[in-house]
């Protein structure tokens, strides 16, 4: 069976696209964010400027290209979830196969340093995440069966959305994620606190 127009047209697309995030990350490892400009990038890519403004909104965009799927993987983490999973664990899980590799590439100090020196990328990694949480919250709610508003599908929506942010710069990454997602799933006690049980 041949591969029609549709599917060969996307799979170049696609191929388009990584050449270019592939050729902007190079460039900016090398170089320093600030002194790259969508020009070079397009240069090193073999395309034109117009043609990486269809696949990327701005600079930013460029550092982040895996950002484009993560709302709808988010959703469908919650809603494509195994029977008899619950919420949270679907999202523990999500984190931990999603975020962790990302987390442990071999480029990741180089890119962590990129990030962190660059105001600009560090706001937009911050906000990359938590401008999910209308869309997870509303996924969460309808899982649910409650109002698209209610406070506590937003409230753990963007307390999952912060992890990445929050467990970024720790030794042991799996480890801060799983302790995040016990408060979540356990409720908040004090550090070193006794367990108390009901009466």
């Amino acid at each position: 069976m041949t591969e029609g127009p549709t599917g060969r047209r996307e799979r170049k697309k696609a191929a388009t696209r990584q050449a270019i995030a592939d050729a902007a990350l190079q460039l900016f490892l090398e170089r320093g964010y600030d002194q790259v400009s969508i020009r070079d990038i397009a240069e090193a890519a073999d395309v034109s400027t117009t043609t990486l403004f269809k696949h990327f909104t701005g600079k930013e965009a460029l550092v982040f290209d895996q950002d484009q799927d993560r709302e709808s993987d988010l959703i469908a983490a919650v809603r494509d979830r195994a029977a008899g999973q619950s919420i949270l664990d679907a999202l523990r899980q999500h984190v931990l196969s999603t975020w962790l590799p990302i987390s442990t590439h071999p480029q990741r100090a180089q890119f962590t340093d990129l990030v962190d020196s660059t105001p600009a990328l560090r706001g937009y990694a911050e906000r990359m995440w938590t401008r999910h949480t209308d869309s997870l919250s509303t996924a969460i709610a309808d899982e649910l069966g409650v109002e698209h508003d209610d406070l506590s599908c937003a409230a753990l929506a963007r307390f999952v959305l912060e992890i990445p942010a929050l467990t970024r710069s720790r030794r042991d990454r799996q480890a801060a994620v799983e302790a995040i997602f016990d408060i979540l799933t356990h409720g908040w006690k004090p550090p070193g606190s006794p367990r108390t049980t009901g009466g």
